[in-house]
């Protein structure tokens, strides 16, 4: 989001009314942990709309915890983790766990460079020395081996022993936040040892205000009519996903926010609703039962002119 500098996206985040002790104590983190690094501090695409979840998340990380954020398909998990790092003033390291991510990538490893073998550090080891914070993107999909070299470093110990290589200290200023989405296909059950390491707060899916003041902040000439309509469409996808009439292919807020673009470049509704939508269904029954969604709440053939103010 180039359009807005850092502080100013801390002022959209911070002006949905958290309480001023926390506020205070966000800037108090900044002011002793400045962050002076190569890494940019970076501003995330959108704010994360929801006072009562921020404070809570924003709590747990000034209080030192590791935080695990739980919630199904685009309830804003990495949005919220994207904002927390923002209110830190520390940049974010995102770390997406897959079957191929193991102990030496989160870590680090052995490179042969210029006619010698040296370290080279992994994701988590630059992050947690430098002081940054840890995003764990669906840390339930990870393998066993690479999550339990994570044990010592998210529990009161706060260090690692890196075989060969001096002990990993975490910088005070480090946070880890792990985010899941449970029931996923290729997740698992987190371990109680990896559990206790963190607090937990579930995230609920986003209603019409929510999304209201997501689009009003994206597109601000969006007419008020058009961004209802785009709101229901969006809750009845969310409702026949989780009475499991369709998959979450077409529960894609993402999709639906790029359709809005492309209705703002000249494309109609109909064109590119199915583009960021419709057309994610590769099952027909699936798709044509979005389509029928789509036009029970959108005139196909509306434009730009109908969806915004300013064209």
């Amino acid at each position: 989001m180039s359009r807005v500098t850092a502080e100013e996206a801390r002022k959209i985040i911070t002006g949905q009314g958290l309480g001023q002790p926390l506020l205070q104590e966000a800037e108090a983190f900044r002011e002793k942990h400045p962050w002076q690094g190569a890494r940019e501090v970076t501003v995330p695409r959108y704010p994360y709309f929801g006072r009562e979840i921020l404070a809570r998340a924003l709590a747990a990380l000034l209080a030192g915890a590791n935080l695990l954020l739980v919630g199904p398909k685009a309830a804003g998990k990495n949005i919220l983790a994207e904002c927390l790092a923002l209110l830190l003033g520390r940049p974010a390291w995102n770390v997406s766990f897959h079957i191929d991510v193991d102990a030496s990538y989160l870590i680090g490893m052995d490179t042969f460079k210029e006619g010698e073998v040296r370290f080279r550090p992994g994701p988590v080891h630059e992050c947690a020395t430098q002081g940054g914070v840890c995003i764990l993107d669906e840390i339930n999909m990870a393998r066993n081996e690479a999550l339990a070299v994570l044990h010592a470093l998210l529990d009161h110990r706060r260090r690692l022993e890196v075989p060969g290589y001096e002990e990993l200290h975490l910088h005070p200023a480090t946070r880890f936040i792990a985010t899941m989405n449970y029931g996923y296909a290729g997740t698992r059950e987190l371990n109680e040892a990896l559990l206790s390491r963190f607090v937990v707060l579930r995230l609920p899916v986003p209603g019409e205000e929510e999304l209201l003041s997501l689009f009003s902040y994206e597109f601000p000439d969006l007419r008020e009519e058009a961004a209802r309509m785009m709101a229901a469409l969006f809750l009845d996808i969310r409702k026949k996903y989780e009475e499991r009439e369709i998959s979450g292919r077409a529960l894609d807020l993402r999709g639906l926010m790029d359709a809005l673009r492309l209705i703002r470049l000249g494309l109609s509704a109909g064109e590119a609703l199915s583009m960021g939508i419709a057309d994610k269904c590769f099952d027909s029954q699936e798709r044509a039962l979005v389509e029928d969604l789509l036009a029970l709440r959108l005139p196909g053939d509306w434009g730009r002119k109908e969806f915004f103010s300013s064209c």
